[in-house]
């Protein structure tokens, strides 16, 4: 047997998220369909996390386990072949055996795409935000959420974990054309941790709190002090991290 690494893209619009659920069509349960198609068998297919129905991914990250005589750019092709337009397998590498795509993950790039004017190609891709925002203070708010934090207020309250506090490596927000981009990179995020940051964050833009407030959101350890969870649609998966010993042969 052989494990492959493989980083694929989806949009996610038409999905009840990236993991196998007994009610609707989710990205893995396509993958697995589509390799026990390839294989004659069913395959497992293993993803470096969940992401949520209409949330999408650049770069989710996957592994499985072939014993079929093919070089990964050829498994590439194959499976493109096979999948829907809207998944698509961006690479392909051979791992060692011990590999796991979940449980090696050093770090991740979430962004959330917003837009300020209407557009209906983008319509499912990023969210519309037709009032004006103040810019300069989000970028202030947004430098209180870069560090190591209790994110107790900016996630879920009944999220699985006790362990609420992670590192937020870098947090920025860029103006592409009409387009804003809130680019978060850290060592790992809650459940709906980006999009309530972000949603807290478009408050701020409205004057609705304080780049301030954010301290007091992250000391008070309380979702109900922080603002609205944004839309799903708006939200990618960027990219997946691992160690240089895991990145393949």
């Amino acid at each position: 047997m052989r494990r492959f690494k493989c980083t694929i893209q989806y949009d996610g619009t038409d999905y009840s998220g990236y993991q196998v659920q007994p009610n609707g069509l989710t990205i893995q349960e396509v993958l697995e369909k589509t390799l026990e198609r390839m294989h004659k068998h069913p395959v497992k297919v293993i993803g470096s996390g969940r992401t949520d129905a209409r949330v999408h991914a650049q770069g989710q990250v996957i592994h499985f386990d072939t014993e079929l005589a093919i070089a990964p750019a050829s498994m590439v092709k194959a499976l493109n072949t096979l999948l829907p337009d809207d998944i698509r397998v961006r690479d392909c590498k051979e791992v060692a055996s011990d590999f796991e795509a979940r449980y090696d993950v050093v770090g991740k790039e979430y962004r959330y795409f917003v837009r300020r004017t209407e557009d209906a190609f983008r319509r499912h891709q990023s969210v519309l935000i037709p009032y004006s925002l103040d810019v300069a203070q989000i970028r202030l708010g947004l430098a209180h959420l870069v560090g190591t934090h209790d994110f107790s207020s900016f996630c879920v309250a009944k999220t699985e974990t006790d362990n609420r506090v992670r590192t937020i490596y870098e947090a920025e927000l860029i103006e592409q054309g009409e387009e804003l981009i809130f680019r978060f990179q850290g060592s790992g995020f809650l459940y709906n941790q980006i999009r309530i940051m972000v949603g807290t964050l478009l408050d701020v833009g409205r004057g609705r709190f304080t780049p301030e407030d954010i301290k007091r959101m992250l000391e008070a350890k309380d979702r109900n002090v922080a603002g609205v969870t944004a839309p799903p649609h708006g939200l990618y998966l960027w990219e997946v991290f691992y160690p240089e010993s895991k990145k393949g042969i």
